[in-house]
């Protein structure tokens, strides 16, 4: 069994000038920590939920994500910058330390926030908000632990975002 292991998100947050719309992950799978970058276990379905809003082909290299978010006026990050987590299981985190969505706000014309998932919403409800000031939507996770929701669904609950 995976022990628990303290952890410091890797990734940095991904926006420009232009970025309106930002969209907060939880904290980086173990995927997506070898991958350094956001969304990499190829189970999520984020990029294909994303391409399918915007009429995009699916990307599959990072600089391909980094394009298809960007050219959207997206921002991505998520809500945890360290924490204590065995593996990827979202329900083992513990002594998490919030990132500061500063870093974003302070140099984005960001209208909108979205939380993908319960724990994204549950850290920044806790952590984010009250320092921020900020409120965020929670949209449906796009992680595969979420079979509930089938991709159609996804996309649909997603549109809210454009």
């Amino acid at each position: 069994m995976a022990q628990a292991q303290k952890q410091l998100h890797p990734i940095p947050p991904l926006f420009d000038g232009d970025s309106r719309v930002l969209i907060l992950g939880s904290f980086p799978s173990v995927k997506s920590r070898e991958a350094m970058f956001f969304y990499g276990h190829p189970q999520n379905r984020f990029w294909q939920v994303i391409a399918a809003l915007i009429g995009a082909p699916q990307p599959r290299t990072v600089e391909e994500k980094k394009e298809l978010i960007l050219s959207h006026h997206f921002a991505l990050w998520d809500c945890i910058g360290s924490c204590t987590i065995v593996g990827s299981s979202d329900s083992s985190i513990r002594d998490v330390a919030a990132n500061d969505i500063r870093i974003i706000t302070n140099n984005a014309p960001i209208e909108r926030i979205y939380c993908n998932g319960a724990t994204s919403m549950k850290y920044f409800s806790r952590y984010i908000a009250p320092q921020s000031g900020f409120s965020a939507r929670q949209l449906p996770s796009t992680s595969p632990a979420n079979a509930a929701w089938s991709l159609d669904r996804l996309i649909e609950a997603w549109r809210v975002i454009l």
